[in-house]
């Protein structure tokens, strides 16, 4: 099966939440972005990725911004 349609020519919106990158360690390419609803859950899933990847805690999105962090 082929592609189908065109490529997006805008981002996804992203939904409120916290948020950390995850890349493989020494990759020059961006990482997933993971969506949590709890600061904890972030601070958890960030502990638990950073034994095998690369974690940038990103911070709180809300209302369509940045509200700390990047």
């Amino acid at each position: 099966m082929g592609n189908f349609g065109r490529p997006a020519t805008r981002p996804a919106k992203m939904m409120d939440g916290f948020y950390i990158e995850v890349a493989n360690k020494g990759s020059k390419i961006k990482g997933v972005k993971i969506r949590t609803e709890t600061r904890e859950a972030m601070e958890n899933s960030a502990r638990e990725y950073s034994k095998n990847k690369e974690v940038t805690i990103l911070g709180e999105y809300k209302n369509e911004a940045w509200v700390n962090g990047k």
